[in-house]
């Protein structure tokens, strides 16, 4: 019996965890018991296991006051969440009720929940899906939760909660004063010869007995040493009898024939018992010359270099050649002083001077380590890696060892490289560069790269921009100038599914889209929103967000809250709301800031577009509210961004990486940019050569799959809103049709942006 109101601290937690998972394996019923008082149509989680890494959901039990059920979620065996509702749950009106919440059927491959609502059984599902077993390795991430301080929220008490690990439903319910039948703890005895019976719990029995056996046990140990004494006495007066030469039973024999010491060991004939004595042990052994086991010179000795492994033999021990990077003897012998004496010996290998720069590049830093060694940046003078080689350093500032195209230019990197690429009308890798009609980044015709760049492939729409060169069909033809792109017969213009091939042409439902392509093909919907990307759209998706709590109990159906954080409890999760510290359950937003107006001070003194009660710097514009070390002050006003004790800018800064924290400030090629930034400035695993913002870890790549499109001619009766299509992974936008204007605004905010690429007006279409 777990109480889980007492377990609190992470210590707890893990032992609790551990407890859980052990007996999971081996019960076959587990009961949640709870007693608590819940105001009207108020619910909440009351128990729950889930991992502190990922909210993974292994088991919950929570209750919806509102439509009298109890949900237990818990994860499957395909790693799945199941839901089961149980019915009839009439506990939110403000009294005092007992619940027990049953799982049966762990061991038997039936599971079933039962629910139990003050002493009666009210529902219960059978045939459900097993359980899934908790990890060795997730045993420590798990976190052990309770509804006591969300009831404290909502104005309800727990008054206790207890998790049972194995039993019978009549135990269970002794525990909570539930008269179940069949309580085989309980027996009724009758005195023979007499009308009298009465009551005898196990425990008084378990107890007499316990003292009967505890009695017996002591005569046995008693009787035991009587024994052994005996066998002593009768052996001593055996021997004197058959050694007795008066006795004439026979004449004395040899007691070391034959020999009764150990293979090897001399035996010497004594007048005492037993009549011998038996030599020391064969060296590499030792005991008292009758019984002689092997001695464990690693274990006494250590006679091995650290690395190798050191064998025991019987008798003996050898040990295993030097680790990999030393050179050295091999050693065997018998014996813990043989071993102590003549312990093995390995020195380190320089293989930087093994005329081969240690197998790294030849114009690169070979440093020798203990039983290894490291190949490290080029020499000076030299660019490159390892990997491509080190090839000597290449300039922009002589026509001589420009590497760029006539049709390019040069560019500097953040560590101090230089870069090619083509000037606008051109394509190409920069060292190469050809004639770009369309100004999509792919050349009319293909080019002799070496470096196989995509850029230089030939562009397959050669005077229509299409950026990721798509082309559904694979015909050589892209997307964007192949009048039946799919391939299936059908013209652009008449196909329904303009990208999938549906010779057939059908739609279920009345949108534009058909059922190749239409991602809810029963229901209409010309949007084809997809929140959660799972293939199905919003219209038919019972779970928008995809965050395991369908809509109809959702706080916020269209933004992922597995939790369903509520802090103002206005039914609006925090997650969505537009003031989540302050009630606004109508969310009213009348100047369509994202802030509610209960909330909203209209005060951004730096008009940046945040309020000053939540702008990280109130006095500085700094519309993106990047804030590289979680410390609540914006980067903008910051002047320690990473928080390592160098300041950005000033002494004894400026730091050389200002957005990952260094106190060490390691800069091995003295380039000015640290180590741990050289690549990657902003830590967001994209390296900067590829990376839009490399400045913001919040940002990796141009990407408008994201957006909100912004009318702006909204007055009259016919309104034609633009119609946009993303491309190439976020990264083109096109608009398929005239419309009155609007404007496609991206979720994310800047301070300040360059843009770099193509506007395209298809004058023909």
């Amino acid at each position: 019996v777990i109480d889980l109101l007492l377990v609190s601290e992470a210590r707890q937690m893990a032992s609790v965890a551990h407890k859980i998972r052990m007996e999971l394996l081996t019960v076959n019923d587990v009961y949640l018991l709870s007693t608590f008082r819940l105001p009207p149509k108020q619910g909440g989680t009351l128990f729950g296991l889930y991992s502190k890494k990922d909210n993974t959901r292994w088991l919950e039990v929570s209750v919806v006051g509102k439509i009298n059920k109890v949900l237990v979620r818990y994860l499957r065996e395909d790693n799945k969440v199941h839901s089961v509702n149980l019915q009839h749950a009439h506990v939110a009106d403000g009294q005092s009720h007992s619940v027990i919440v049953r799982l049966s059927g762990l061991r038997r491959d039936t599971l079933s929940v039962e629910l139990y609502v003050d002493c009666k059984q009210m529902d219960s599902s059978v045939g459900l899906p097993e359980l899934s077993e908790i990890p060795l390795a997730e045993v420590e991430s798990i976190e052990v939760r309770t509804g006591l301080k969300a009831y404290q929220r909502m104005q309800g008490f727990v008054e206790s909660m207890k998790l049972i690990l194995g039993g019978s439903m009549s135990r269970v319910g002794a525990l909570s004063e539930c008269p179940f039948q069949g309580d085989e703890s309980i027996h009724t005895f009758v005195c023979p010869g007499t009308d009298l019976s009465f009551l005898l719990l196990a425990g008084e029995q378990t107890k007499a007995l316990v003292t009967q056996l505890t009695l017996f046990n002591r005569v046995l140990t008693e009787l035991r040493e009587d024994i052994r004494d005996q066998v002593k006495e009768m052996s001593l007066i055996r021997n004197t009898i058959m050694e007795c030469q008066v006795c004439g039973f026979h004449e004395h024999r040899s007691r070391c024939n034959p020999n009764p010491c150990f293979s090897g060991v001399d035996c010497m004939e004594t007048y005492e018992y037993p009549g011998y004595r038996c030599g020391p042990c064969p060296p590499g052994l030792e005991g008292n010359g009758t019984h002689c086991v092997d001695i464990e010179e690693c274990a006494h000795a250590n006679p091995c270099f650290p690395g190798s492994k050191c064998i025991n033999t019987a008798p003996g021990f050898r040990c295993e050649p030097c680790p990999r990077g030393y050179r050295g003897n091999t050693v065997s012998g018998v014996g813990v002083d043989y071993a102590r004496a003549s312990k093995q010996v390995c020195t380190d290998i320089d293989e930087c001077n093994d005329g081969n720069n240690g197998g790294c590049d030849p114009n690169s830093i070979c440093t020798n380590t203990l039983g290894s060694y490291k190949c490290g940046p080029c020499k000076s003078g030299f660019v490159g890696n390892q990997t491509s080689g080190c090839i000597p350093q290449r300039s922009c500032s002589t026509p001589t060892s420009n590497p760029c195209d006539i049709n390019g230019f040069c560019l500097f990197e953040r560590n101090g490289e230089i870069a090619c690429a083509c000037n606008v009308g051109w394509a190409g890798n920069g060292n190469v560069c050809g004639p770009d009609t369309d100004l999509d980044g792919y050349p009319d015709e293909p080019l002799p790269c070496i470096d196989n760049n995509k850029h230089c492939k030939q562009d397959n729409c050669r005077l229509t921009p299409n950026s990721g060169q798509e082309d559904a069909d694979n015909d050589g033809i892209g997307d964007q100038c192949d009048d039946d792109a799919d391939g299936d017969g059908v013209k652009n213009v008449e196909d329904n599914c303009r990208l999938f091939p549906n010779k057939d042409q059908q739609n279920s439902d009345t949108d534009s889209f058909g059922d190749a392509c239409d991602n809810c093909p029963n229901v209409p919907n010309n949007d084809q929103r997809d929140t959660d990307s799972n293939g199905e759209g919003d219209a038919c998706d019972n779970d928008i967000d995809g965050d395991g709590i369908p809509n109809m109990l959702d706080n916020c159906p269209k933004v992922p809250n597995p939790l369903q954080t509520d802090r103002d409890e206005d039914g609006v999760g925090d997650a969505c709301d537009s003031c989540p510290e302050m009630s606004n359950p109508t969310q009213t937003d009348m100047d369509s800031d994202l802030v509610g107006d209960i909330c909203d001070t209209n005060e951004d003194s730096d008009g940046d577009g945040h309020q000053d009660t939540k702008d990280n710097c109130a006095e500085i514009p700094n519309s993106s509210q990047l804030d590289s070390d979680n410390d609540g002050l914006g980067d903008d006003c910051d002047n320690d961004d990473d928080n390592d004790g160098i300041p950005d800018y000033v002494a004894p800064g400026p730091d050389n990486c200002r957005l990952i924290p260094n106190p060490n400030q390691k800069d091995s090629d003295g380039n000015g940019v640290g180590d741990v930034c050289e690549e990657d400035f902003d830590n967001d695993t994209v390296v900067d050569q590829l990376d839009v913002c490399p400045e913001s870890a919040e940002v990796t790549l141009t990407d408008f799959r994201a957006y909100q499109t912004v009318i702006l001619d909204p007055e009259g009766d016919a309104q034609i809103d633009p119609n946009w299509v993303v491309l190439n992974q976020g990264m083109e936008i096109v608009q398929t049709m005239n419309s009155d204007p609007g404007l496609a605004v991206g979720y994310t905010a800047f301070n300040g942006v360059d843009f770099e690429g193509t506007f395209h007006v298809n004058t023909i279409t």
